[in-house]
């Protein structure tokens, strides 16, 4: 297990990325959060198996079908263990 912060570029606001993303962690059994920031840029904190996390990083690539990706950022951060995968605020 590892937790690794996301942080996605583009037209990614308006585009229910954060719904998206939600479900794909769901699936992928990731936990964390995914949140707008004002820049208009999606940032993602998520925990899970070094597959289920490169899944979910090349989802985040492409994002739901409205969504123009411009580029991801990812970095390794101290293991955290959320409670289930949340939409933030």
């Amino acid at each position: 297990m590892k937790t690794i912060s996301i942080l996605v570029k583009g037209k990614v606001q308006g585009v229910f990325f954060r719904k998206y993303a939600k479900d794909k962690a769901d699936e992928l059994d990731v936990s964390g959060f995914v949140k707008n920031i004002n820049d208009g840029s999606v940032y993602i904190e998520a925990t899970g198996n070094e597959d289920a996390l490169n899944k979910l990083v090349a989802w985040c690539n492409h994002g739901p079908m409205l969504a123009q990706v411009a580029s991801v950022e990812t970095n390794l951060m101290e293991l955290h263990d959320f409670d289930g995968f949340e939409i933030s605020y």
